[in-house]
C-alpha cells in the first residue's frame, strides 16, 4: 500500500475537506482527489461521503484510519533510521495546562539544546484529552496526569507532583470546583472527594487562567486543586489555606506502545525540577 496515498488520505480525514487537505498538503485540489480515488480503487472501497459541507468517512474509511497511520509512522521511522537520523524531524508533544506552566519552557529547551534540528510541535489539553489524541497518534509523546493504565500506552518517566487543595483563608469557600477545562483530572478527583467526604454537590466551573482560578478561590467563590508550584509560582502561597492531598495525580509522560520514539532513552533518563 502507497504511503503517500495514505498521506493524503489522512490529511483529508483529519480536516473534513478535500480542499483542506490540499492546502495542508500543499497540493492543488485535483491532485488530492485524484489521489483518493486511487486509493480507493486499490482497495475496492469508497473512503469518504462527499457532503456540500465537506467529506465524512465511511465505514471502510473509519476502519482504514488508525491503520494508514500506523503505516505513514512506521514509514517515518524506517525512513529516518536508514539515513541514520536518531530523532524524529517532528516531535509532537501534548502537555497538560499544569505541566505546561511550571515546567515545559524548560523542556522545551533542553531538547532544543540536545537536538537543534529537531522540530517541535505543542498541544495543550486536559489529560484525558491528551490520551484520547495519543491514541489516535495525533501526537508522538504527553505529558497527562495519572497512570493511564492503558494496554496501547508506554509510561516514558514520571514526575511527582506536590498536590494540594486550596480554600479562602477567612471566608467559608462556595461549593464551586474551579478548573482549567473540562478533562481535567484534578477537577475528577477533588469532585469525587468532596462528595464523599463533605457530601454535598459541587458546581464546575471552567476558567482557563491559573491566576484568576486563584483569585476567585482567595475571595471565597470556591475551591481547587493545584500542584504547589503553580500556587508558589503566582504568589499565593501565604494567600490561601493550603491543605496537603494525597491523591494519585502525578505527570505521567506517555507515548503509544507501537510508536515510541526514537529518543526514548533519552525521555527516560532526562530529569525534571518540580
Amino acid at each position: 500500500m502507497d504511503s503517500n496515498l495514505l498521506k493524503v488520505f489522512i490529511s483529508v480525514a483529519n480536516t473534513k475537506s478535500i480542499s483542506l487537505g490540499a492546502k495542508e498538503l500543499n497540493f492543488t485540489q485535483s491532485n488530492v482527489t485524484l489521489r483518493i480515488k486511487q486509493l480507493e480503487k486499490s482497495l475496492g472501497y469508497a473512503l469518504f461521503y462527499r457532503t456540500n459541507k465537506g467529506v465524512i468517512l465511511t465505514l471502510e474509511g473509519e476502519k482504514l484510519y488508525p491503520y494508514a497511520i500506523e503505516i505513514v509512522k512506521k514509514v517515518e521511522e524506517a525512513t529516518l533510521k536508514i539515513r541514520n537520523i536518531d530523532y524524529h524531524e517532528l516531535l509532537k508533544i501534548g502537555s497538560t495546562q499544569s505541566n505546561t506552566t511550571i515546567r515545559l519552557i524548560d523542556f522545551q529547551k533542553k531538547l532544543n539544546k540536545d537536538f537543534k534540528d529537531m522540530n517541535l510541535e505543542f498541544v495543550v489539553d486536559s489529560s484525558l484529552n491528551l490520551i484520547e489524541q495519543l491514541l489516535d497518534y495525533k501526537l508522538d509523546i504527553a505529558f497527562v496526569n495519572g497512570n493511564p493504565n492503558h494496554k496501547e500506552i508506554e509510561v516514558l518517566n514520571i514526575i511527582k507532583e506536590d498536590i494540594v487543595l486550596v480554600q479562602s483563608k477567612d471566608k467559608t469557600a462556595q461549593n464551586t470546583i474551579f478548573a482549567y477545562k473540562n478533562g481535567c483530572l484534578n477537577r475528577v478527583f477533588l469532585d469525587k472527594y468532596l462528595s464523599k467526604n463533605k457530601k454535598s454537590s459541587y458546581k464546575k466551573v471552567n476558567l482557563e487562567n491559573y491566576e484568576l482560578i486563584l483569585s476567585c478561590v482567595e475571595a471565597g467563590y470556591g475551591v481547587a486543586l493545584f500542584s504547589r508550584p503553580i500556587i508558589e509560582k503566582f504568589g499565593y502561597t501565604n494567600r490561601l489555606k493550603i491543605t496537603n492531598m494525597d491523591f494519585d495525580l502525578d505527570t505521567h509522560l506517555i507515548c503509544r506502545k507501537d510508536f515510541k520514539p526514537i529518543i526514548e532513552k533519552y525521555l527516560r533518563n532526562i530529569e525534571f525540577d518540580l
